[in-house]
């Protein structure tokens, strides 16, 4: 399982290059406009230089509407500005025709100026707070529209959780139709260590945190503190190992 963590701007993106080590993608995003907010176009540049050459740079695109022009055209410059995974919030899209339709446009924006970036297709665990599509559909959606991979988060940020809304079971449904259709599967939505053991055992290939690892635990006023991306990444270590074990002795 790959380590995602979300700086929101170039100071905590030269933290985590401080932890370089200890994580595995840097996603630029601008919390206070939305779970997925978009960060401006310089801003994505400073980051790639700030952080390691090794370590791939993410960027999200916002919490799109459905205005898939639009939404190609952000997508574009986030791919331009050196992210290699573009990550897509299906805000606006009621229907998984409006999400395909987006995602579309967005996967030909970004695969014409470089083929081997990775575009997520991302949903929100609690849609049904917003109206925007069902979490499930994601992977199907992503996958019809040629995209690489398939995330959830949450959209509303009060402190609920991603199991709040999406139940173990569910998510574990969630990614194995993202297995499924090919795709990788990420999940994000206020985790913390201790969500980390059943992430890891139902194949989670990409898990994404801000607040987990921030001053006070919080997304918002805390700042990202190496030592507990340190601390992040030695807890998925230890629980990855015990899985192998459990894994091991089933069998």
């Amino acid at each position: 399982m790959l380590l995602l963590i979300s700086p929101d701007g170039v100071d905590e993106a030269l933290d985590c290059a401080k932890a370089a080590e200890h994580l595995d993608i840097v996603d630029v995003k601008k919390p206070d406009e939305g779970s997925l907010g978009a960060n401006f176009p310089w801003v994505i540049r400073a980051v790639r230089d700030a952080v390691p050459a090794d370590k791939p740079v993410s960027a999200t695109v916002g919490d799109v509407p459905y205005k898939p022009g639009t939404v190609a055209q952000a997508a574009l410059g986030a791919v331009v500005s050196g992210a290699s995974y573009i990550k897509v919030g299906l805000y606006g899209c009621t229907t998984p025709e409006q999400g395909i339709e987006v995602m579309r446009a967005v996967v030909r924006a970004v695969k014409d100026h470089r083929p081997d970036a990775l575009v997520v297709a991302s949903g929100y665990a609690d849609a049904h707070r917003v109206g925007c599509v069902n979490p499930l559909a994601l992977p199907d959606i992503a996958a019809r529209a040629g995209a690489d991979a398939a995330m959830l988060d949450t959209a509303v940020k009060d402190g609920t959780r991603l199991f709040d809304h999406v139940p173990p079971d569910a998510c574990a449904e969630f990614v194995r139709r993202a297995h499924a259709s090919g795709l990788l599967a990420a999940l994000a939505g206020s985790v913390k260590q201790a969500d980390l053991a059943v992430l890891i055992r139902i194949g989670t290939d990409i898990v994404g945190v801000r607040g987990a690892v921030c001053t006070g635990g919080d997304r918002n006023a805390g700042r990202i503190q190496p030592h507990l991306v340190a601390a992040f990444r030695a807890e998925m270590e230890r629980q990855a190992r015990e899985c192998a074990v459990d894994v091991a002795a089933a069998s």
